[in-house]
């Protein structure tokens, strides 16, 4: 899952979003990445990278998830793109984990952006049968904050409705612990279900052999994000191989290293 440590006297943006959030009067394409519970803006620099190269203007956030709930974390992603987008800009996102349903929860409010293409990395939308198991443990239960607890499959964050947004999710298949992979039922990547991977109304969904941490490293996941980004669908196997575009000339991209707050 995910996350990344802001102390209040952080400031809530970087020199780096400031700068993105200049002129924005022609309108553009933003992506905003959103990491797991536990995790920094760091673990999500593959795809930063990535994205950044065709063309893609990239905010790579920085979120306390220890030490917040969904409903506060969901208020920094709200305050991130209000201060660095602009009214005609399209705003999409990319998410692992618990970012999904920090997503969720701000795309739940209505928010008054233009909203692009959402793509999920192993997000526990029916919530974290593991989280269910961790938080039956006194010694565990408070060892990643509120937010966790916040993630079993009874919790009403699993209830935010089915999706009215493009979204495509990726789940996992793989885990590097066979012990909470034998306790999770179905295909798993250690954490999440591939069912409660999935959300009504999602526009395409595809599985990938990847474990829960590190599904957002995989060369082919980073290939399908793109592609999901690009078309609105992913590349199955029984389709045409992916052909990646190339970087647009004289499109401005912005790399943010550090992303929202510090860790």
């Amino acid at each position: 899952m995910m996350t990344a440590a802001v102390c209040m006297m952080t400031p809530i943006i970087s020199p780096a979003v400031a700068l993105a959030s200049g002129d924005h009067s022609s309108g553009h394409e933003s992506v905003f990445l959103v990491h797991g519970l536990g995790r920094t803006a760091r673990s999500m620099q593959g795809l930063e990278r990535e994205l950044a190269k065709v063309g893609y203007e990239v905010h790579n956030l920085n979120l306390p998830s220890r030490r917040e709930s969904v409903e506060d974390l969901a208020d920094r992603v709200s305050e991130a793109v209000s201060l660095s987008t602009g009214p005609k800009d399209r705003v999409s996102f990319v998410t692992h984990s618990l970012g999904g349903i920090v997503v969720r929860c701000y795309l739940s409010r209505k928010p008054k952006v233009s909203v692009g293409r959402i793509v999920m990395l192993a997000p526990p939308n029916g919530g974290s049968e593991l989280a269910d198991l961790l938080n039956e443990i006194p010694v565990m239960r408070n060892i990643a904050g509120p937010t966790r607890r916040e993630l079993g499959t009874s919790s009403s964050l699993t209830r935010l409705g089915p999706a009215d947004f493009e979204l495509g999710i990726i789940a996992g298949t793989r885990s590097l612990n066979p012990f909470s992979h034998w306790l999770i039922p179905g295909p798993n990547d250690g954490v999440v279900s591939v069912e409660s991977a999935k959300l009504q109304g999602m526009a395409d969904f595809i599985m990938v052999r990847r474990c829960h941490s590190f599904i957002m490293n995989a060369p082919e996941v980073i290939a399908q994000t793109r592609w999901f980004l690009k078309t609105g669908a992913f590349q199955h196997e029984d389709r045409t191989p992916i052909r990646l575009p190339a970087p647009p000339r004289g499109h401005r991209t912005v790399r943010l290293g550090r992303g929202l707050g510090t860790s």
